[in-house]
């Protein structure tokens, strides 16, 4: 895993081999950072970063400067994995919650956020409940941005607050905004 750019940039970290996560590409990450840094501004900027898998999207949003992240995984492992990282990278502007994304999603209640990216496995059959639960919990703050991770399969252009979709290679991202 490599951090791209930020006060981190250029870190890599070994991620464990047995991982049964599918971590974003470094040129899929890179190019949504490229459109995310002319629509967010970093340092005024709460994130949540749901199905957080190895914590690689949560350290490039610290890494850029956002005041604080909440990163959501299930997998012990992963979770382990991502205190490890926050631990090395001496951070304490990640809460790391471990436990499901939709039972979080469904339960935590009192914050917004300025920007949540979700990279759900691509194969989940709840995928085209999210962008309607983090629009129905008002998890998005005024002007704040939701990014979907998903396969081409997916068509999220007709729902209300979607904004733009960005492809790239096999990635694609579906970006909403409040």
């Amino acid at each position: 895993m490599r951090i791209i750019r930020g006060i981190y940039g250029r870190r890599r970290f070994r991620i464990p081999p047995s991982f049964s996560a599918r971590p974003t590409t470094d040129f899929a990450k890179e190019n949504l950072f490229n459109v995310l840094d002319n629509l967010v501004d970093w340092g005024d900027t709460t994130a949540l970063d749901l199905f957080a898998g190895t914590g690689s999207i949560s350290f490039e949003m610290l890494s850029r400067g956002c005041r604080r992240v909440t990163a959501v995984e299930r997998d012990p492992a992963h979770a382990s994995f991502i205190r490890k990282v926050a631990g090395e990278l001496r951070t304490e502007a990640l809460d790391l919650i471990r436990g499901d994304a939709f039972r979080y999603l469904r339960s935590a209640r009192g914050q917004a956020f300025g920007l949540i990216f979700a990279d759900p496995p691509y194969a989940l059959e709840e995928l085209e409940e999210l962008p309607r639960l983090i629009a129905d919990g008002k998890w998005l703050c005024e002007g704040g941005l939701f990014v979907l991770e998903h396969s081409g399969t997916h068509d999220f252009s007709s729902l209300l607050q979607f904004h733009q979709k960005r492809v790239y290679g096999s990635v694609n991202f579906s970006i909403f905004k409040s």
